[in-house]
């Protein structure tokens, strides 16, 4: 692989705004490198989408994101890392190191379960791809995965401005078939399903460990930087800028809310919107 250029930005990408729980995590983690984030909103959400359209998303974003430059790339959306990985992998091989959210939540959930009983709350479109089965059994195969699909709550978190009775009744309905399986540590497998935390804490008890991609991410870019030797001075000050593909002021004040720091400007990029979906 050719060496980036240590002064270059991480780029991060995600469906929507959800993305930025992660990029959160990065900024606190890593307050000495710069961040692109781009968020895909004018194809939002990426949760039932077909892993064929999310590979031809996955690629397209990557390559805005790298054409501007960037020294390392972050799938923040479990939908798209899950259908796109590989594939970003082996196309950006000798370009830059690619970080998705699959493999570190599955290491970290693994590390902490006491039971060997992990449960997964993720999209359709994830829970499909078995990439949470696949990544698990490699880190320790003695667990039991136990995965419950939502198509509804990450859409319900993006456009509502606060937890409403809609929220709590979705998570609750989402949560009951792992209660019922007695696991002890769930997965949030969707970048979203963080701001509803406390709402899935409740649901679930204070004795099962949830386990989010921020935290896993921030730690697995760090390691990535330092074994590439990338990692920028520490003793600078980093930036951060945005882009989106959809309404520059819906993401602003979006993204205000689940990044928890400021954004003062958003760009727009264009990007090949799908085919309309036939409907039966």
């Amino acid at each position: 692989m050719a060496r980036p250029d240590n002064a270059l930005p991480i780029a991060v990408f995600d469906s929507g705004v959800g993305g930025l729980t992660v990029l959160h995590e990065c900024l606190v983690s890593l307050p000495h490198e710069d961040f692109v984030y781009l968020g895909d909103t004018a194809r939002f959400p990426y949760g039932d989408r077909s892993a064929d359209e999310l590979r031809e998303f996955a690629l397209e974003l990557a390559g805005l994101l790298l054409a501007d430059g960037a020294k390392l790339l972050v799938v923040a959306c479990n939908s798209a890392t899950a259908a796109a990985l590989p594939a970003l992998r082996e196309e950006l091989v000798d370009r830059v190191p690619v970080v998705g959210v699959v493999g570190p939540e599955s290491r970290l959930a693994a590390s902490v379960t006491r039971n060997s009983r992990v449960g997964l709350l993720a999209t359709p479109a994830t829970v499909a791809s078995d990439a949470y089965a696949r990544a698990l059994a490699e880190a320790a195969p003695e667990v039991e995965l136990h995965a419950v699909a939502s198509a509804e709550l990450a859409p319900l978190i993006q456009t509502g401005d606060e937890i409403d009775q809609a929220v709590v009744d979705c998570v609750e309905a989402a949560c009951a078939p792992l209660k019922a399986a007695s696991v002890d540590t769930v997965i949030l497998g969707c970048t979203h399903y963080p701001l509803v935390r406390p709402v899935l804490q409740r649901c679930l008890g204070r004795d099962v460990e949830i386990v989010s991609s921020g935290q896993a991410i921030a730690d697995e870019v760090e390691h990535a930087l330092d074994a590439a030797g990338l990692a920028a001075d520490p003793g600078r000050r980093g930036a951060y800028r945005f882009l989106a593909s959809g309404a520059t002021d819906d993401f602003r004040r979006q993204g205000i809310r689940f990044l928890q720091l400021p954004i003062d400007e958003v760009r727009h990029v264009e990007v090949a919107l799908p085919r309309e979906r036939s409907v039966a």
